[in-house]
């Protein structure tokens, strides 16, 4: 299927690995012109020959500033850069880590939006996906400073989408459920942890609030985000859109 994405200029951030890259690359196999940013240049050096790519740290506006200035044209932004936070009672995380987790995952979303915004704008097919997460819809016990801060993803996106819907740009929310990799394994171990428990019981505890007991590959997500991106989705905005195998919870 022709998803008319050629040559569409496209940015992720954290797009050098993890769901970033699957998100890279599946947009560079459509024939976009994309490009990346990452903290990890070691990561960034292994991207294929037709990804570009910029070391930046979203949560620095001067670092964001200093990405845009290399960039003079956009046709889809997504804000994928984020991280896990920390684990535990909310009277027992440093204030710092709070800090650090809403600065990245929430902030960081805005420090790039409203730089691309303006080359957005001069797009006859814009949009912009912004990486949420089913913590951003139920909360999550232990994981407060990350579940604040993707539903703070979810208010920004649909703010966004209003602002920008006269101009034709379109603006959703994807919501991701347990997606394969080392940082949900990470994130399941520091919770069994925190509670006692074996991974492998944390893990069932987890897949026991889904109707669909697997984890979402961050193909997945990527094959979500290209039809958004494309002119089939230009009627499509302001939505959050879960991909987690229909969890009623999280625990």
């Amino acid at each position: 299927m022709d998803l008319g994405l050629q040559n569409a200029r496209v940015l992720v951030t954290a797009g050098a690995g993890g769901i970033g890259r699957a998100i890279a690359e599946a947009f560079w196999e459509e024939g976009a012109q994309v490009h990346v940013c990452d903290v990890d240049e070691a990561a960034l050096a292994t991207l294929p020959p037709g990804i570009t790519g910029t070391r930046c740290d979203v949560s620095d506006r001067a670092s964001v500033a200093a990405l845009f200035a290399g960039i003079d044209a956009l046709d889809v932004l997504v804000n994928n850069a984020g991280i896990a936070g920390p684990t535990g009672l909310v009277e027992e995380i440093n204030p710092e880590d709070w800090d650090r987790c809403l600065d990245i995952c929430l902030t960081g979303q805005f420090n790039v939006a409203r730089l691309a915004i303006p080359l957005l704008r001069r797009s006859s097919n814009a949009s912009v996906t912004n990486l949420s997460s089913a913590a951003g819809r139920f909360g999550f016990g232990l994981r407060a400073p990350y579940a604040a801060a993707k539903w703070g993803v979810i208010g920004f996106t649909k703010s966004l989408a209003i602002e920008l819907g006269g101009a034709g740009i379109r603006v959703n929310a994807i919501l991701p459920g347990l997606v394969a990799g080392d940082r949900q394994r990470r994130v399941l171990e520091a919770k069994a942890q925190a509670r006692g428990v074996s991974f492998a019981e944390i893990e069932a505890q987890a897949f026991a609030y889904a109707s669909v007991k697997d984890y979402v590959t961050p193909r997945q997500l990527a094959d979500q985000i290209l039809l958004l991106a494309s002119p089939r989705g230009r009627t499509t905005s302001g939505q959050a859109i879960s991909i987690d195998g229909d969890l009623q919870m999280l625990s």
